[in-house]
């Protein structure tokens, strides 16, 4: 469990109900750079995600609220910068809205359940979508594969 689950009383992996806080309330559950990040739109400079080069097995999940977002199957090198998805864990993970800021044509995606700002996507990614979801890696947690199981076997006998 990280620093922002333990202090952030709407982080959970279970909840799949929607999160509507203020901001002055976002401002106080998440450290400064998840903030910045997702709820003042903010970008992480390219190349110093630790996800970037990641390829651990598992699930990846908005930082802000705990809502699952990618699965690392879905993960590929797109040499962005940024870590990079083809195809987001279900249709409502993940919230489109467009994007003219900067001068450019985009499509900005957010987490589905709390709204957080997570990166962008763009149609230059591989089969079998097409799609490139570029992803800041300061709103990603992520849960191993073999741990999840754990839990949920834990969970059975409980």
């Amino acid at each position: 469990m990280d620093s922002t689950e333990k202090n952030n009383p709407v982080y959970s992996r279970t909840d799949k109900s929607k999160v509507n806080l203020k901001e002055d309330e976002w401002k106080k559950i998440l450290s400064p750079d998840v903030y910045y990040i997702a709820r003042q739109k903010g970008t992480e400079r390219p190349w110093t995600s630790k996800f970037e080069n990641f390829k651990e097995i598992g699930t990846y999940y908005c930082a802000a609220c705990g809502n699952a977002l990618f699965k690392s199957d879905t993960k590929f090198d797109s040499g962005c910068g940024w870590p990079s998805f083809y195809e987001p864990i279900s249709k409502s993970a993940i919230i489109y809205l467009p994007d003219n800021s900067h001068g450019m044509v985009r499509t900005e995606v957010q987490c589905g359940r709390c709204k957080s700002h997570l990166g962008h996507v763009f149609e230059d990614g591989p089969p079998p979508t097409g799609l490139r979801y570029c992803i800041n890696g300061v709103i990603l947690d992520f849960e191993k594969a073999e741990a999840a199981k754990k839990k949920y076997e834990e969970g059975k006998k409980g």
